[in-house]
């Protein structure tokens, strides 16, 4: 399925394109800093998990029939959205060792290029696994450009704005995974991502993960956000087993990107900045 907003496109350096890539879609968001405006905004979201390979037909693809992806970009930054990933403390991170993070939770392969997140000030390194073909693709388009993992935007996005003392969950949705965050007295419990394909899956990682933290469900406040709505089967069965449900506030960014759509979806790509 792909979504498009369209506005009056004027070609200026002040725009910005974020990229978000997973295997099972791709986003591009155009957005102007200055006057705090989507200019454009389009997605395709795929049936089945895809390959690097694939994704890139379909970057090409997008690219070949929006001339405004063809501009150039103040900035460009691409998230990669993807469940190989593992963070590290800080102060004991080699970057040397960067492989040696992910093999024990992850296949990875010898010539898998692994890149690394720092994230200031809260003392996290977050080790992943980013697509080489596709980097290779928008540097050739593009020239010098960032890239990120997911996780390190959802971290440094809660982080630096939750000062909520007491223990507080975020999970937040993809449409095969959910990312788990876990807070108390401001600082990270838990962080993990995790493949579902029922709703009992979901509450079941959910449920376990209070479980294993000695939390209450009843008690627990539980923010969401990502693909995921009242109507939802993942909604009611959470609402059923967890006391206190709300979605993530998004008022600090003033990014509209879809006027029909709840306004926690697309949250990584409203609050990366």
């Amino acid at each position: 399925m792909i979504l498009q907003k369209t506005n009056n496109i004027h070609n200026t350096l002040q725009n910005r394109l974020s990229v978000q890539v997973s295997l099972n879609g791709l986003s591009f968001l155009v957005t102007n800093p200055e006057k705090t405006e989507v200019l454009f905004f389009i997605e395709k979201k795929l049936d089945h998990s895809t390959t690097p390979e694939e994704l890139l037909i379909d970057v090409e693809s997008i690219l070949a029939n929006n001339e405004i992806l063809n501009e150039s970009f103040s900035v460009v930054s691409v998230i990669y959205a993807t469940p190989i990933y593992s963070l590290v403390p800080a102060p004991v991170f080699d970057e040397t060792k960067a492989s040696e993070y992910l093999k024990f939770n992850s296949k990875i392969l010898a010539n898998d290029y692994i890149a690394h997140d720092v994230l200031q000030h809260l003392d996290i390194v977050v080790v992943y696994v980013p697509f080489m073909n596709i980097n290779n693709f928008f540097f050739e388009k593009y020239g010098s450009f960032n890239y990120y993992h997911a996780t390190s935007v959802l971290l440094k996005t809660i982080l630096e704005q939750e000062k909520y003392s007491l223990p507080k969950m975020y999970l937040h949705f993809q449409k095969t995974t959910f990312d788990c965050i876990i807070l108390k007295n401001g600082t990270l419990e838990l962080c993990n991502s995790y493949t579902y394909k029922t709703p009992e899956d979901f509450i079941y990682y959910t449920l376990f993960c209070m479980e294993q933290l000695k939390l209450n469900p009843e008690h627990l406040p539980v923010v969401l956000c990502g693909e995921i709505e009242k109507e939802d089967a993942n909604y009611k069965i959470a609402y059923k087993y967890i006391r206190t449900i709300e979605f993530a506030n998004t008022n600090t960014s003033q990014l509209k990107i879809d006027a029909d759509a709840n306004a926690h979806y697309h949250f990584i790509l409203k609050m990366h900045k």
